[in-house]
């Protein structure tokens, strides 16, 4: 079994696996992919946790934990870069991991990331009822709070799960149901239309900068980094820390794009492009609204689910861009759970090719040629979680999977520029002990911050995926019954 765990698949296996007959679309330019990334970046981060994270721990160095965030996003993109024009094959970071590091890693890697797409639907979808029941109150359309609400929470003192007394997040349901049909009819609709929700958010987020730049009063803006309160993560530098962790969750997205690497047009040239120009300009947008709210509103203000809403509402002359923001949140949410049901179905796609998971999972619909079985159980799986857990637990859990991937991937071009100097590189990512070492330290010093509860839960996860593999993936392999 040892020797399984360790085996790597090699790059012509991977290329012909993607020309055996059960392949998907080719249809996405350099700009879609673009969009995806930006479409699956920007939205419960900025429209919610940007809030939470400057109420509880960086106040207004928001900023420095969005560039901090940005940094280990970009380190890790450039590594992504290198494998997406490299191995431009569907799966992500799972498919890079079976290539350089072994089948143990890859399963590992393909776990976190399930954790990552399929938990990350559902936590955008709690936040997208959130924004939607309260622009549906606005124009008189009332949802009662039993049937808009998970039914358990976590307690902030014991960290344990509690009931709320509400019945279940319908809305939250309803749009995941939504949003698989989307991606179940075809990747070039996908795309299309979430190139037209991406231009809607982007609207509204430059309409709240323009605007809300003139009432900014810099009082807001002192102490920059408040004091310390004594306890690790509430303010001070160890608070700047943990806000990037916490908010590291709106930068999930971007590496959604190499999991539709085979549906790029162009992917040696492309995906280089869609990663990296994604991340540049979701970086520029986070840090100069992170600026404008702070400097709108005081962080002390800040810890409700709808901060930018908030900060518009103190100021009767910007209650006209209410309503904008509202409908740039659902749209920008939309538009999230859009991406993530893209990459979580072709996650599962990846791994039901190499025999890990059950075959079903790997189904191509003749006609749309999409992972329709893939999509409709990760629709099924996110409608059903997001009813029932609230956004909070949901997203750290996203962040830590997602950075475990990172992590990975880095150390993954530095073992392959060793093992396989050979390869053509399409892109090769710059001062790669640097760039690989930099990008593993700041994600790893992110889990770090994202707290003893969240880690428990990642141990049982893991555990639980190792049962998996066991009973199921090490069995069925393709690895192990050598075909």
């Amino acid at each position: 079994m040892a020797s399984q765990l360790t085996a790597t698949k090699s790059i012509d296996e991977l290329h012909a696996q993607e020309a055996s007959g059960n392949e998907l679309r080719r249809a996405l330019t350099a700009t879609q992919l673009t969009l995806l990334g930006i479409g699956g970046v920007i939205g419960t981060g900025i429209f919610v946790l940007t809030g939470v994270a400057a109420a509880q721990n960086a106040g207004p160095a928001l900023a420095l934990s969005f560039i901090f965030a940005g940094i280990g996003c970009t380190l890790a993109g450039l590594c992504y870069a290198e494998f997406a024009a490299m191995i431009p094959v569907s799966g992500s970071a799972y498919s890079y991991s079976y290539a350089t590091l072994g089948e143990g890693i890859a399963w590992f890697i393909g776990w976190n990331l399930i954790l990552e797409y399929l938990f990350a639907v559902a936590t955008v979808s709690v936040g997208w009822s959130g924004y939607a029941v309260s622009l549906l109150d606005q124009l008189h359309i009332h949802i009662p709070a039993a049937l808009s609400h998970a039914p358990f929470d976590q307690d902030k003192v014991t960290e344990h799960m509690v009931r709320t007394g509400a019945i279940i997040n319908v809305p939250a349901m309803l749009i995941v149901a939504a949003i698989a049909t989307i991606c179940y009819i075809g990747i070039k609709q996908s795309a299309t239309f979430n190139s037209w929700i991406v231009a809607i958010k982007v609207t509204v987020i430059i309409l709240f900068i323009l605007f809300g730049v003139s009432f900014i009063n810099t009082a807001n803006w002192h102490p920059f980094i408040p004091p310390n309160t004594g306890r690790f993560g509430e303010f001070g530098p160890s608070g700047v820390l943990a806000a990037a962790g916490v908010i590291f969750f709106a930068y999930i997205g971007f590496d959604a794009i190499s999991t539709a690497a085979q549906e790029a047009k162009n992917p040696q040239r492309d995906m280089p492009i869609g990663i990296l120009a994604s991340l540049v300009i979701c970086t520029v947008l986070y840090v100069v609204v992170a600026t404008v709210l702070t400097g709108m509103v005081s962080y002390k203000e800040l810890n409700v689910a709808a901060p930018v809403a908030l900060a518009l509402d103190k100021y009767p002359a910007l209650h006209w861009l209410g309503i904008f923001i509202k409908l740039g949140a659902v749209a920008g949410m939309t538009s999230v759970m859009l991406v993530m049901t893209i990459a979580q179905a072709r996650i599962f796609f990846a791994m039901a090719r190499d025999g890990l998971l059950p075959k079903f999972f790997g189904r191509v619909h003749p006609k749309f040629r999409t992972p329709s079985t893939g999509t409709v159980i990760t629709g099924a799986s996110a409608a059903i979680i997001g009813g029932l857990f609230p956004v909070g637990v949901l997203g750290h859990l996203v962040s830590i999977g997602t950075l475990a991937a990172f992590v990975t991937v880095c150390i993954g071009v530095l073992v392959l520029r060793r093992t396989r100097p050979d390869l053509p590189r399409p892109f090769r990512t710059p001062l790669p002990w640097f760039t690989c070492l930099a990008g593993a330290a700041v994600c790893g010093l992110m889990m770090i911050s994202l707290g003893a509860a969240t880690w428990w839960r990642l141990v049982i996860w893991t555990v639980l995926g190792i049962a998996v593999y066991a009973f199921y993936g090490y069995k069925h392999s393709h690895l192990h019954r050598g075909s």
